[in-house]
């Protein structure tokens, strides 16, 4: 059977989509109209325009992320963790006619209240690729997932990709700096930093003021910083997450753009823990793709 689908990613500001014919890619667009960007547009006419040519009343189109929230299109639900895997996938929103939402994940308890949007659609595929009891998925807001092999179980988010923008942006330990350069042993020397010292908060501002004294290059501030806080980030929560992870024969798996997932390798290298790597586009594609064939069947 010819399975002919439209995969959306349709985030805080941007939006992209994938026709798909079976599992061959035949087309793909970007659009900045983002749920924060619409400028009184409605989703409906953005998501005409950009499916233009690709459409007739029987091609499914499944939307991801933010579109879902209480700013997108409509509110697609959060489902309370645990749950399935397939359960996902069986619990989309309908918006239009042969137009989908997919629902996002929730966890509210005592120790824990968390939501995630869009990342539940990569771990989809990525438990397809790299099945494992933890998923790291780093980005503006990083999600660490446990799960088993059929259930999502209970999930943490850190800020820390917001933080290091904040910081670098809004606040003094950016401040005069000049256009900021990449260099491995300033970010390496930073991330040993952060997973050797638990003391995060007074480290921060010794940054500011290892850019005054110059006892660090000012064009490597942001280097220094994100090593510093992806450390700090993952020598905290691997002991956190140790507590709840059950022993498993597979190696955690990051989840994500290959750039960012590499600081991330660094920091676990570091810490002698084995991972594996599904690159985040493949895994979002792949959980749609899962969506896709339930759907049609």
């Amino acid at each position: 059977m010819t399975l002919r689908y439209i995969a959306i990613d349709w985030g805080s500001t941007n939006l992209r989509a994938w026709l798909f014919d079976n599992n061959a890619c035949l087309d793909k667009r970007q659009s900045a109209a983002g749920i924060t960007k619409l400028k009184g547009i409605s989703p409906l006419a953005v998501l005409t325009e950009i499916t233009t040519g690709w459409r007739d009343s029987n091609t499914p189109v499944i939307m991801a992320g933010m579109i879902g929230s209480n700013a997108g299109w409509k509110i697609a639900p959060y489902l309370p963790c645990p749950v399935a895997f397939t359960a996902i996938g069986q619990q989309l929103m309908p918006v239009t006619e042969q137009v989908w939402i997919v629902p996002g994940l929730s966890i509210e308890r005592e120790d824990n209240i968390n939501v995630m949007r869009g990342e539940e659609t990569q771990l989809l595929g990525a438990c397809h690729f790299a099945p494992s009891s933890l998923y790291v998925m780093p980005g503006t807001h990083c999600k660490w997932v446990t799960a088993d092999r059929s259930n999502i179980l209970d999930f943490r988010t850190v800020m820390t990709g917001e933080l290091h923008h904040v910081l670098l942006q809004h606040s003094l330990v950016g401040a005069g700096l000049p256009e900021q350069q990449t260099n491995t042993d300033i970010f390496n020397a930073g991330l040993l930093r952060g997973i050797e010292n638990p003391a995060l908060l007074p480290q921060l501002f010794e940054v500011r003021a290892a850019h005054v004294l110059k006892a660090l290059p000012a064009e490597f501030i942001s280097e220094f910083l994100s090593g510093l806080l992806i450390g700090h980030e993952v020598a905290t929560m691997t002991k956190q997450v140790a507590r709840d992870t059950k022993a498993s024969t597979h190696p955690m798996t990051i989840v994500g753009n290959p750039a960012l997932a590499a600081r991330y390798q660094a920091a676990f290298n570091h810490l002698q823990l084995s991972t594996q790597q599904v690159e985040g586009d493949t895994a979002f594609l792949a959980g749609i793709r899962s969506i896709a064939h339930a759907l049609a069947n």
